[in-house]
């Protein structure tokens, strides 16, 4: 079964930092691309950073590069976010997402078998709050 869950959420002041982590489960966490996306009340669901955990290649979201990191531990088959400088307008519910095979960018897609194809497992989400 697969499973994907993400924790380090939580509420910070404008200018701080989080660090989120999506730990993953039942798939071969080298074969996957996996993508952070985010939610917040009433807006639609968008990408925000992806890696494939292959070969290390990260995407970014312009509204978060230069703040927002990508990293993986693949013995750990585990995705994390460094969240600094965080802003009141980044929060939102973080999800992490997992799909065969490499991130299309950082958005809804991956590149699998049969082209752009929509990830397929999803987190339950993390909620992170920015306070100005």
């Amino acid at each position: 079964e697969v499973q994907l869950v993400e924790s380090g959420g939580g509420l910070v002041q404008a200018g701080g930092s989080l660090r989120l982590s999506c730990a993953t489960s039942g798939f071969t966490f080298g074969d996957y691309a996996i993508g952070w996306f985010r939610q917040a009340p009433g807006k639609e669901r968008e990408g925000v950073s992806c890696i494939n955990s292959s070969d290390g290649n990260t995407f970014y979201a312009d509204f978060v590069k230069g703040r927002f990191t990508i990293s993986s531990d693949n013995a750990r088959s585990t995705v994390f976010l460094q969240m600094n400088n965080l802003q009141p307008e980044d929060t939102a519910v973080y999800y992490c997402a997992a799909e065969w095979h490499y991130c299309s960018g950082y958005g809804r897609y991956v590149r699998g078998r049969g082209g752009l194809e929509e990830y397929d497992y999803w987190g339950q989400g993390t909620q992170v709050t920015v306070s100005s």
